[in-house]
């Protein structure tokens, strides 16, 4: 686990690494995806077969796998050498996917609270190509009552007429991948856009009307330094997005930054280590707070809480249901979690051939269930007792008073005064994907996550 130590943390915190050195550090779901298996597909069809339960919201997910160029720290399923037939076939097999599942009993009638197109770069498809696919999924499952619909951007492949289109589909939230406003900065870490284009897509973006324009920085990116992340902050702030993601820059495995890391025999990464990412954005998030935005969660600022939602994260890391359609993608229904196949053809040939695509599988136990909602939940800042104690029938305080002790004893974590409420300082929450591991099972402490 990637760690960092901080000038604050009481003599009873366990000594924490501070160089970022290769591995997951993002906690996206539990139990770690490595407990995912091949074995276990037809828990997955299973889940198909079931009516939903009472209540259960259903999201869905579209993995748009293509890139003008792979980010060096990128590890997700992308191709940059897919000609244009190549992706009308995959995006023909996201609607044949999609209309194999239609007909299965756990879609009960449901329509989507919240759809989700995510890369790769989902704006690198051309105007037709995402006419086309909107079209074909919306046959199968009308959106008439979905709340909102994210849409991932690459600023260097908008152009005015594809920003129009999107926002004719009914997009509601651009998410704009900026990462970093400095050339060098994005050359050297592989990104494909450029700084002129920013400004471009943003003010057009803007000008059109999109109710929500999300930016996207990522703090610690190889070369930053903190002249350069203070700029960033600032020319954010200048654009006065609806709400602003930050990251903290990490190395998977799977990424190139990792292979070179690797090939050159070194095990630390020409990169911020932790206590300068988490100073970067402490500093960041105060910059928006003056500027009267509300950080609302470990990773997010949002301009107006009131108006602007992220329905997908908190429907996600509330249980509901999540189908996720594409190569690699990852859904959550009727208690069961799988994952697609990994690879472009296979994944193409398994649905041309009529069949679900689905790669490994896995059932989590009650206790699983209740430990993923409560370490994502965290990731908020805060939790309830009551809304365990009524959704699983358990004090959380009681079933995990051990790691709720060591949270408070280094100085992280705050009871509020109802009693019911565990709430993580900023301190804590700068660290939140180092603290849940607290409230894993035993069984998957030691485990790879990915």
């Amino acid at each position: 686990m990637n760690t960092t130590a901080t000038a604050t943390r009481p003599a009873t915190a366990p000594p924490l690494e501070k160089a970022t050195t290769a591995g997951n550090y993002f906690v996206s779901n539990y139990p770690p995806f490595s407990c995912w298996k091949p074995e276990r597909v037809g828990e997955a069809l299973a889940a198909l077969d079931r009516a939903p339960a009472p209540g259960t919201p259903l999201g869905l997910y579209v993995h748009i796998p293509f890139c003008r160029k792979r980010c060096h720290f990128c590890y997700f399923k992308v191709y940059t050498d897919k000609d244009s037939a190549e992706i009308r076939h995959y995006l023909d097999a996201i609607g044949r996917e999609l209309e194999l599942y239609a007909r299965r009993p756990f879609i009960g009638g449901r329509k989507p609270m919240f759809v989700y197109f995510g890369g790769g770069t989902p704006s690198y498809l051309s105007v037709e190509q995402l006419r086309h696919l909107v079209g074909h999924l919306q046959r199968f499952l009308p959106w008439d009552e979905v709340q909102e619909v994210t849409f991932e951007c690459e600023p260097g492949t908008l152009t005015d007429h594809k920003l129009a289109a999107i926002r004719e589909l009914g997009i509601t939230r651009l998410s704009l991948g900026i990462e970093n406003f400095d050339d060098h900065i994005l050359e050297i870490n592989g990104r494909a856009h450029r700084s002129r284009e920013i400004e471009r897509a943003y003010r057009y973006a803007r000008e059109i009307g999109f109710p929500q324009i999300n930016i996207d920085l990522i703090a610690g990116m190889v070369e930053e330094t903190e002249e350069n992340w203070r700029r960033c902050v600032q020319r954010t702030l200048e654009l006065s997005p609806d709400s602003v993601t930050i990251y903290q820059m990490e190395i998977p495995f799977n990424t190139t930054i990792y292979q070179r890391m690797k090939a050159e025999g070194k095990l630390v990464a020409p990169v911020a280590d932790w206590e300068t990412k988490r100073a970067w954005v402490k500093y960041a998030f105060a910059e928006l707070e003056a500027a009267g935005y509300t950080v609302a969660s470990a990773y997010t600022a949002v301009k107006d809480p009131a108006r602007t939602r992220f329905v997908y994260r908190d429907a996600l890391w509330q249980g509901a249901d999540m189908l996720a359609l594409g190569v690699a993608s990852f859904s959550h229904i009727g208690g069961t979690h799988f994952q697609n196949l990994h690879d472009f053809e296979p994944y193409v040939a398994r649905l041309d051939a009529g069949e679900f695509p689905i790669y490994r599988a896995l059932t989590p136990t009650p206790k699983e269930r209740l430990v993923r909602e409560l370490v994502l939940q965290f990731k908020l800042g805060h939790v309830r007792r009551s809304y365990f104690r009524q959704k699983y029938g358990v004090d959380i305080a009681a079933e995990f008073s051990e790691a709720i002790a060591r949270l408070e004893g280094w100085g992280f974590l705050e009871r509020h005064p109802d009693g019911d409420e565990l709430r993580l300082n900023r301190e804590g929450l700068l660290q939140v994907d180092r603290l849940i591991h607290e409230f894993f099972l035993p069984e998957h402490r030691q485990v790879r996550y990915a």
